[in-house]
């Protein structure tokens, strides 16, 4: 996801998708120790992903003080 995408989203919209990122994250690196996946790359970018919208979340955290 592009961070002008992330902005686009309301502070609640971005905790929602965090929270199902890092769920999604966590299967899809169980998977991977299992069976490796057929694009392991893809855990790179989820985790990319998820560093993001933390951070714009952290951003407009700290511009409401």
């Amino acid at each position: 996801m592009k961070i002008a995408e992330i902005r686009e989203l309301s502070t609640q919209e971005l905790n929602e998708r965090v929270e199902a990122d890092v769920t999604r994250y966590a299967q899809m690196k169980l998977n991977h120790a299992i069976s490796p996946l057929e694009n392991p790359s893809q855990i790179k970018d989820l985790r990319r992903s998820i560093a993001r919208m933390k951070s714009e979340l952290r951003s407009r955290e700290l511009n409401q003080k």
